[in-house]
């Protein structure tokens, strides 16, 4: 899944937000509420990886990345997006080779999971339990298998 971050960044909802609260600001009315709970959830759960702005998302914490041209940037260890359809969560982060959000994706409920990315419709449908497990497992293991950071 984050393998084509590097090549399509346009995969996000675009947006005119510059900052985390525009960002919030923006959110739909019937996203609003669990967008800024999953926010608080994140930060309360990780408070040393910073929140920001950036690729039409929320970023918690980042790691060097170098994408497809092979420039090192910046990418964020958890992002958040509210897309059309539904809210995607990014975590970023590699164990032993295994993406943490697929390794885990039998336990986060009623979700859809792929490699990196964990979507879903309602929080309700979210096991927050493990949902926080695999956050806190990101930020101790940041970065992506096969291209975070190669020289």
């Amino acid at each position: 899944m984050f393998l084509v971050y590097s090549g399509r960044m346009n995969m996000f909802k675009a947006t005119k937000a510059k900052t985390v609260k525009e960002y919030l600001q923006a959110v739909p009315p019937d996203r609003k509420e669990v967008m800024e709970f999953l926010h608080a959830f994140i930060q309360k759960t990780l408070p040393k990886l910073k929140p920001y702005f950036g690729y039409n998302m929320l970023g918690y914490g980042s790691f060097p990345y170098k994408n497809n041209k092979k420039e090192i940037m910046t990418w964020p260890v958890i992002g958040l997006a509210n897309q059309k359809q539904y809210i995607s969560l990014y975590v970023c982060a590699v164990v032993d080779g295994k993406y943490i959000a697929e390794t885990h994706k039998k336990d986060l409920g009623k979700v859809s999971v792929g490699k990196s990315c964990i979507r879903f419709k309602k929080i309700e449908d979210v096991n927050l339990v493990t949902l926080k497990k695999v956050i806190k497992l990101a930020e101790k293991h940041p970065g992506l298998a096969g291209v975070g950071a190669q020289k």
